[in-house]
């Protein structure tokens, strides 16, 4: 934790996994990248759930869908398939027997029947801003006003735009995360699984959500 920057800049994303938490938490001010470029692939529009079958990726479908392109703050979802539905009918498979599902399930449902939103950005911030509250995780975000290249952030500033993505190839060694286990749904089935989405710690801890969150900081 020595010479720590005091300044996060992370990308925007769908029920982001645990190391991105985790940064939420390690810094007192914090940026989520509103002027970058849309980039395809990434925990942008996507997050990684643990089901019957093994880790399971769900996204959020796009305007223009693989042609989307231009900058993510002007980037809008697509409902002409029911995303939103199926997201839930996934998520709660995968989780009705965890411990907390009951308990945050009505915080969360809403997001997958009762509105549509226009933008991504949007949807992906308001989602989180749900489950910092239910973390009791109060921390100010802020958009981005200027957009730094890769490599070109302030040097106050740790930037995980890029590394904190669900392709192992794109990912970057970081040595302030180490995923502290906990007991998953199938963790008989298929050992622990680290670094899923938020939800896998939310709906398995509960309250003991930031407790587990601060345990992965080093």
């Amino acid at each position: 934790m020595e010479n720590q920057k005091t300044e996060v800049l992370l990308s925007s994303a769908y029920l982001a996994p645990i190391q991105y938490f985790t940064k939420l938490i390690r810094y007192p001010q914090i940026y989520i990248e509103y002027c970058e470029s849309y980039l395809k692939q990434t925990y942008r529009n996507r997050t990684v759930i643990l089901a019957a079958n093994g880790p399971l990726q769900l996204s959020i479908p796009v305007a223009d869908g693989p042609r989307a392109k231009g900058p993510i703050k002007d980037l809008k979802l697509s409902y002409e398939q029911p995303w939103q539905l199926m997201h839930w009918r996934g998520i709660s498979s995968a989780y009705n027997s965890s411990p907390f599902f009951e308990y945050y399930a009505d915080d969360l449902s809403p997001f997958f029947h009762e509105k549509k939103w226009k933008y991504l950005f949007d949807f992906n911030l308001e989602i989180q801003n749900t489950v910092l509250k239910a973390i009791n995780l109060d921390v100010t975000i802020k958009p981005t006003l200027d957009y730094y290249p890769k490599g070109q952030a302030p040097e106050t500033t740790d930037d995980f735009r890029y590394t904190i993505h669900p392709k192992h190839q794109n990912q970057e060694a970081d040595p302030h995360f180490f995923p502290t286990p906990y007991t998953q749904v199938f963790n008989e089935k298929w050992g622990f699984v680290p670094n899923l989405s938020i939800l896998d710690l939310l709906f398995s801890e509960g309250p003991e959500t930031i407790s587990n969150l601060r345990s992965c900081i080093r």
